[in-house]
């Protein structure tokens, strides 16, 4: 059995020991919370900047005058690993070198025919255009859609844009069919897109596939579709065209 004098020893070693660890603890518990804060305060001021970015991007495209362009899978850049590849995104890359004020709008869908666009056309304008580029047709020819119809679906496309954006410059891309479909089709086909361009008043890409078209290479398997490096040729028959207009 403990003598009074030694247990009050020991009860008086445990108040000591428990006074210090009380303090120990409170201190440890300060020095979290003020980590915590320090962490909190940097995550807000990393969620501020990624904020301010974001908000400084967006601002840009805002303010960044618009280039539509409305096509087929030719636009959409059917095939590719990224539809940057395909030849809008690589106008903007031609774009951004130049430290020019306009952002390409990509608005491809892959198997449209001018009917299909006259359908979607309100929509698309709501980006509203500084410029347009008409890249349609092709899947009317393929399809053997009588002309008539593939011109007056166009020249309705012609007409809604020139109706809400009176300034908007209108680029038309000319297309061209292999001879499969027969010599009077495919030469009213050829002469369908100048014929609309010189009555509209309109910028005329003369072949947008031209250098592409019918070459192996430079063609997915299905022998339409452009590869990745297809697509820049194809850039290059649409900046000849538009960066003049841009100037």
């Amino acid at each position: 059995m403990l003598m009074p004098k030694n247990r009050q020893l020991i009860l008086n070693s445990i108040r000591t020991n428990l006074k210090i660890f009380i303090k120990f603890s409170r201190f440890l518990v300060l020095i979290l919370l003020v980590a915590c804060k320090s962490d909190n305060a940097n995550k807000g001021g990393n969620a501020e900047t990624t904020s301010t970015a974001a908000a400084t991007e967006q601002a840009k495209t805002t303010s960044s005058k618009k280039i539509v362009v409305f096509g087929d899978s030719l636009t959409a850049g059917y095939g590719l690993d990224d539809v940057n590849d395909a030849f809008p995104g690589i106008i903007q890359d031609k774009i951004d070198a130049l430290q020019l004020d306009y952002t390409v709008v990509n608005s491809g869908v892959s198997g449209e025919t001018t009917s299909g666009g006259i359908n979607r056309i309100d929509w698309v304008l709501n980006e509203e255009p500084s410029i347009f580029i008409l890249e349609l047709g092709a899947n009317d020819g393929l399809r053997g859609v009588p002309l008539q119809q593939t011109k007056e679906n166009l020249q309705g496309i012609i007409d809604a844009v020139k109706k809400r954006y009176p300034s908007t410059k209108i680029i038309l891309a000319g297309m061209q069919l292999p001879p499969n479909m027969g010599q009077t089709y495919t030469t009213e086909f050829k002469n369908l897109f100048p014929s609309l361009a010189k009555k509209n008043d309109l910028y005329l890409i003369p072949f947008l596939l031209d250098n592409v078209g019918g070459i192996a290479a430079l063609n997915q398997s299905d022998g339409i579709h452009p590869t990745k490096e297809g697509h820049e040729i194809l850039a290059t028959n649409v900046w000849n065209v538009l960066k003049p207009i841009l100037k």
